[in-house]
């Protein structure tokens, strides 16, 4: 019959996601290592934990990139926005002292591309590599009716691991103890939302074009993947003891740094303390925003904020510098409610 329904008439195309799985194949088999016992395309990824675990602890956590899919819609590139969802995830599970085992990802769209789907599965096989994580599954849906036509998301679920005697909790930080902030790349991957109402409809900016203020064109900028900290951070916490650990993400200061403290401390930020970029001095001129909302939304320049002894801070903030990063003693705890003040 001519007009027999099938499910590509309902606007699912099998092929389109045969084909997606063929072009990124090689790129997830290319993090694999002795530690996996399934082949790619098995209905369950299969892990070995490595043989000289003492006391293992299991860590996992699951993430996003918000509205950053639609500026990587915009400009057309894609492959950053798989690495973009390995580091947050990768950062995520860092600030307790996990090292990254293995991770999933979902893409899922109105109608699949498969050259899309690949550049986020290819971008997010790079990211697994520079970090030995293996990527051993995932999925691509597509949903027409769910998502509007010419829309996707992206998700990724990580599992990692840490000796039990190893996990950094919060527990002991102390009043005195001191805030090391390490510099962000960027917007990294909160607030967006925010950014393109500020950028694209109040400043009427292009993505396209060079902005002056920040010194790039603005896709660029926005698109910046978000800084994975694992390389760094994870040899310092071998060297150093940290206190407690926050990656700064959605929620900013004020929601990330007190899901580290105990419940009679609290960080004074100062504000002065590290140079906050461009990009962030530019949205809240523009859109007029306030120093809360800025520091409750965004960033500001530091991705991730340790909290050490305050007199190993200046040697832990060189150490840092001398691993690739830029490091700042931003902060100091104080007696106080779990809670966080920027002046």
């Amino acid at each position: 019959m001519d007009d027999e329904i099938t499910y590509e008439s309902a606007g699912v195309n099998i092929d389109a996601g045969i084909e997606a799985v063929h072009r990124m194949k090689d790129a997830v088999k290319s993090t694999y290592n002795e530690l996996v016992l399934t082949d790619v395309g098995s209905f369950g990824g299969m892990f070995r934990l490595p043989s000289d675990c003492r006391d293992p602890v299991l860590v996992a956590s699951i993430d996003g990139v918000g509205t950053k899919v639609k500026i990587a819609s915009a400009v057309g590139r894609w492959d950053s926005i798989g690495a973009d969802l390995v580091n947050h995830c990768v950062n995520d599970i860092l600030v307790q002292g996990a090292k990254p085992l293995f991770f999933l990802d979902y893409f899922a769209a109105s109608a699949l591309s498969p050259a899309v789907a690949a550049d986020v599965v290819r971008g997010a096989a790079e990211a697994c590599r520079a970090v030995g994580c293996v990527l051993i599954g995932g999925e691509t849906a597509e949903m027409p009716g769910v998502y509007a036509e010419g829309e996707c998301d992206v998700a990724g679920c990580i599992v990692g691991m840490v000796e039990r005697d190893e996990i950094i909790d919060g527990s002991k930080v102390a009043v005195g103890d001191a805030a090391v902030g390490i510099a962000s790349s960027g917007l990294h991957t909160n607030g967006y939302s925010l950014a393109r109402k500020v950028l694209l409809e109040v400043g009427g900016l292009k993505l396209d074009k060079y902005v002056p203020e920040i010194g790039k064109v603005l896709g660029e900028e926005l698109l910046e993947v978000h800084r994975c900290y694992y390389p760094s951070v994870s040899t310092v916490m071998k060297e150093f003891e940290i206190h407690a650990a926050a990656h700064i993400t959605g929620g900013g200061f004020y929601e990330n740094v007190p899901r580290v403290l105990p419940e009679d401390c609290q960080i004074i930020f100062e504000r002065r303390s590290w140079p906050v970029p461009p990009i962030f001095q530019l949205i809240q001129q523009l859109g007029g925003i306030s120093d809360f909302e800025m520091h409750r939304t965004f960033n500001m320049g530091i991705g991730m904020v340790l909290i050490v002894a305050k007199h190993r801070a200046i040697e832990i903030a060189q150490r840092l510098d001398e691993l690739g990063e830029r490091a700042w003693i931003i902060g100091e705890v104080h007696k106080g409610g779990r809670e966080v003040t920027v002046i």
